[in-house]
């Protein structure tokens, strides 16, 4: 029998509501960092400064992702999520009003604390209110096309914002998002009262390992991009995130109400999910990265044009997860859908990594960029619905902030691992081409900087041939199959809610 939320008419404006409070959440990723600059030279912050206002959201929201998910399961999916869009929307109102530095760093902290409450919290309320095939093969689809593609419409915002009105309104318009999210949100979001896990304590030292954790391993990535990743403190800061979250396993293993039940993630076909989303993401981040550093740094675009170049890769995320995925998610295993989909991703990042100083836009990078979003957003739709599919409803909201997880560790060694690939591949052109200064201008800095851009795009075509093997491999889900569920057995895929 469906579930009364999924026989719920609102459920559809519920999804609505529920992807508008996402894509503030993914816009933030890149809308405030086109806006950097203008705010640097506003408050007179340090480049040191500067890259803290990025690390502060990653920092909080990376770090309590797993608290967020489990107080979800614990307090009620609907209320965590409402006060996560509201804490959000004060947490911006304040960045937005910044008189100096402390202010905006401590503000974007603030937004990754709620983050970390409203992201997964609003996927496991799309997880126990359409739990039918069709249905959530679509909901999934929409949801997955919003979390791929909000990266670069926030490229778009952030320039518009920033070049006609002012860098501010890039943190105060998601005032506007989350004011409607709510009241919507209140009007037609709704989920089951029963499926929660008893007691309402979180598990302390599992929030304490996980969110350490999760946090030196964001933060040792991050400095990896500046300081090398043979530097004592990033060594120092990885070591000590591997060292907790294996301690972490080992909690959970014995704890009587764990933060994390290992079995959310030790069954093959959502470990495996997660783990082809984490490499995905990682090459995903390549062409954010890169692409922005060729089309401003090369072929000379403003933040605006350039915002509007990625659009492409926007239109064609959205046409693979609402028009392929969602329509094949039924009817074709997991795996038929991901494997070919992660293939062509890479494929077309093996088109974006022929860029050249002379390169054309519309011969090259256009459809590198169209091709490369149909791949990813045909992937994506299976994936995010497998990664929660089979979970017990008290585990919903930690098994979707494994999701989120996933994405925010495979942002930060994209990030970070291809800017030194890059960075290596740029320098030794330079030397082997006999270059006398460490940033050479004209023809050859603009060859260096392609060729080190180039480098990475293909590495990055190599995580996304990684994940269509795993996927492969390691998911062999069907439609209509049974679900595991808690104990083990299986249960009907309608069972689950």
């Amino acid at each position: 029998m469906p579930s009364p939320v999924s026989r719920d008419g609102g459920r559809w404006k519920a999804l609505t509501f529920l992807c508008l409070a996402q894509l503030m959440v993914v816009l933030d990723v890149t809308i405030v960092n086109i806006a950097l600059p203008s705010a640097q030279h506003d408050l007179g912050f340090s480049d040191a400064d500067r890259q803290w206002v990025v690390t502060a959201y990653a920092l909080a929201f990376g770090g309590l992702l797993l608290s967020g998910g489990r107080a979800a399961d614990l307090w009620g999916r609907k209320r965590v999520f409402i006060v996560g869009v509201t804490g959000f929307a004060a947490a911006s109102a304040l960045g937005g009003a910044a008189v100096d530095t402390a202010m905006l760093m401590g503000a974007r902290a603030l937004q990754g604390v709620f983050g970390a409450l409203l992201a997964p919290a609003a996927l496991s309320l799309l997880a126990v209110t359409f739990t039918e095939a069709r249905e959530r093969a679509k909901a999934f689809g929409i949801y997955g096309a919003i979390a791929g593609g909000g990266a670069a419409l926030g490229l778009v915002l952030g320039g518009v914002l920033t070049e006609y009105l002012t860098w501010r309104w890039t943190l105060l318009v998601n005032i506007v998002f989350a004011l409607v999210a709510v009241l919507g949100a209140l009007a037609y979001v709704h989920e089951p009262s029963a499926g929660r896990p008893g007691g309402r304590r979180l598990d302390l030292p599992g929030v304490l390992l996980a969110s350490g954790g999760l946090a030196c391993l964001v933060y040792g990535f991050t400095r990896a991009e500046s300081t090398g990743w043979r530097a004592p403190g990033t060594l120092g800061l990885m070591g000590a995130g591997l060292l907790m979250l294996t301690a972490f396993v080992a909690v959970e293993r014995r704890a009587s109400a764990p933060l994390l039940p290992l079995r959310v993630i030790l069954d093959r076909n959502r470990g495996g999910a997660l783990l082809c989303l984490a490499l995905a993401i990682t090459g995903m981040f390549g062409v954010l990265l890169f692409l922005t550093f060729y089309l401003q740094g090369v072929l000379g675009f403003s933040p605006l044009k350039c915002g509007l170049a990625f659009l492409p890769m926007t239109a064609g995320m959205m046409t693979g997860a609402t028009q392929i995925g969602t329509r094949l998610a039924p009817r074709l295993s997991a795996r038929t859908l991901m494997a070919p989909g992660y293939l062509v991703a890479a494929g077309g990042l093996a088109l974006l990594a022929r860029i050249t100083p002379d390169s054309s836009y519309a011969a090259v990078v256009l459809p590198g960029m169209a091709v490369m979003g149909l791949g990813m957003g045909t992937a994506l739709t299976p994936a995010m619905s497998l990664a929660t599919y089979g979970v017990a409803p008290q585990d919903s909201g930690v098994a979707s902030a494994m999701v989120n997880t996933s994405q925010q560790i495979g942002g930060a060694i994209g990030t970070a691992l291809l800017n030194t690939l890059a960075t290596s591949a740029t320098g030794a052109y330079l030397h082997h081409h006999g270059a006398s200064g460490p940033e050479p201008s004209g023809r050859l800095g603009l060859e260096a900087v392609s060729h080190g851009s180039a480098t990475a795009l293909w590495w990055a075509s190599g995580f996304l041939l990684l994940a269509a093997a795993l996927a492969a491999l390691l998911v062999n889900h069907h439609p209509g199959t049974p679900a595991p569920s808690a104990d083990g057995a299986a249960t009907r895929p309608a069972a689950v809610s």
